[in-house]
């Protein structure tokens, strides 16, 4: 009897009770990496810092005069572009925050098996491309229109099944105006590194990285709810394995310090001197704008606002908050939270669900602040 897809290919799971990473989470971890956090500096992070994740393997774009991209589906007209062709028409530049939507998934407990990320899955570019809503209005969307799928180059298997990399947005958020989906093709004013999508990416502002199909070269309209894969078994908020789940959508807030001081090596507990101490950071929503930011340096006990930055125009990228702190010795846990327009306020504990997904728990940064009089 031969071996099948299926016997390569593993179910999804969770971590039994005190299972450390094993060698393919470590295998995903080498191969996708996050934002250093001291990297928040940055109002848009340099692209080699910019959190990268690749569900199966980066396609080869030998010649990109090659590329195109097809509109197809419940259109009246099929189109299929070149990437000079996309670049004449009207260019649109969106500062945009991304998040992988399995931010967070390692400190869950129990841990679901998958990419282990901590909290640096996360960054900002500025994204240069077409809007979508202009190739479909070209295109000619039929009134039966319900979700545009689409489609990227890079192929696997994942839980048995063969596919290539598919999400679908619904048509009512892929014709939008505000925020405009983008087409893109570039990255900080260059040409998209391979990692992030070389030649053309989708860019979904407000929403998770699996949103954002990358070595895009197909855009189906079709006139039923798409029921890919990535679009209804890996990317569902469950609390069981038999259940349907909810669908991972717009990114919850979030909150993030910029480590102060120098840190440990292997612990990164961070060491600071007395006194005065700036803590900063950045804070984002994909649901509603933020609105405050609160800081902890007792590990949660009580909370002190913090100053927020205006967005500076840039709705959909992350604000920057500072916080002056007067550090005395002792061990230190510094949190930080942040609420939006909506009411969304991140939570203190974990909102645990079996993917993993949309984990936006409080942050928690050891701190050591030594002694002055005893730094040995």
């Amino acid at each position: 009897m031969g071996r099948r897809l299926a016997d390569v290919s593993t179910p999804a799971r969770v971590a039994a009770k005190g299972e450390g990473l094993g060698q393919d989470e470590l295998a995903l971890a080498a191969r996708n990496h996050g934002l250093p956090l001291e990297a928040m500096r940055y109002d848009v992070t340099p692209p080699g810092l910019h959190y990268v994740l690749t569900h199966y393997d980066i396609p080869p774009v030998p010649d990109e005069a090659a590329w195109r991209l097809t509109v197809i589906g419940r259109v009246r007209r099929v189109l299929c572009l070149s990437t000079a062709e996309l670049r004449t028409y009207p260019a649109v530049t969106t500062r945009v925050t991304l998040e992988c939507a399995g931010n967070g998934r390692a400190l869950l407990s129990p841990r679901p098996v998958s990419q282990p990320w901590l909290v640096g899955a996360v960054g900002t570019a500025e994204w240069t491309g077409v809007p979508l809503r202009l190739l479909l209005d070209e295109a000619g969307v039929g009134s039966d229109a319900v979700d545009v799928v689409f489609t990227g180059a890079d192929h696997g298997v994942e839980r048995g099944v063969e596919q290539d990399y598919e999400r679908s947005l619904p048509i009512d958020v892929a014709t939008c105006d505000d925020p405009e989906v983008l087409v893109a093709y570039a990255m900080d004013g260059a040409p998209l590194p391979p990692q992030h999508g070389r030649p053309l990416r989708l860019v979904v502002p407000g929403w998770y990285g699996m949103a954002q199909v990358k070595w895009l070269r197909g855009i189906t309209v079709i006139d039923a709810p798409f029921t890919g894969f990535q679009q209804s078994v890996a990317y569902r908020i469950r609390q069981e394995a038999g259940e349907a789940g909810e669908p991972v959508t717009r990114i919850a807030p979030r909150a993030l310090v910029i480590p102060p001081g120098f840190p440990d090596f292997m612990s990164r507990t961070r060491v600071v001197a007395p006194g005065p101490v700036l803590l900063e950071g950045r804070a984002w929503s994909g649901c509603a704008p933020v609105t405050s930011v609160q800081v902890s340096t007792d590990g949660g006990a009580t909370w002190q606002p913090a100053g927020l930055e205006p967005d500076g125009g840039h709705r959909w990228a992350w604000r920057r908050w500072s916080f002056m702190w007067s550090a005395v010795p002792g061990d230190h846990v510094l949190s930080v939270r942040a609420a939006d327009e909506s009411a969304n306020v991140q939570p203190l504990e974990q909102p645990w669900n079996r993917g993993g997904f949309a984990n936006n728990v409080v942050q928690r940064v050891p701190v050591f602040c030594p002694d002055s009089a005893k730094t040995a």
